[in-house]
């Protein structure tokens, strides 16, 4: 169970990369209000939430203790960057305000999961 638990982390990790490399690579753009959702950050946050849901399901039937606290806080804020993302990823560009909340709000949720024991 241990070697299941160890790979859905790793694809919670490519998960954040992605979504967190796509706001990465877009923040010069942001700077020239052209900014926006690429198909990687999308992809990148339903694979965030697929994984995560996934590691707590694994955790608890490994009789591991799991913080739901922690986990809902982190869910919430997936869910307003996968809905931001989702709706406005056919526009050509995004606000930046819109653009630097997901940045953030993923940021928080990385430093959630790394600070909050």
């Amino acid at each position: 169970m241990d070697v299941l638990i160890h790979l859905f982390v790793g694809l919670h990790i490519i998960g954040i990369a992605a979504l967190l490399g796509g706001f990465l690579t877009q923040m010069k753009a942001m700077g020239r209000g052209t900014a926006r959702f690429v198909p990687g950050m999308l992809h990148g946050a339903l694979t965030m939430l697929v994984t995560g849901v996934a590691l707590v399901g694994l955790n608890q039937a490994d009789h591991h203790h799991v913080n739901t606290i922690k986990i809902g806080v982190k869910l919430a804020l997936l869910i307003v960057i996968l809905g931001l993302v989702y709706v406005k990823r056919d526009e050509e560009t995004v606000d930046k305000s819109q653009f630097a909340l997901v940045g953030g709000l993923t940021m928080a949720n990385v430093f959630i999961a790394v600070l909050w024991t």
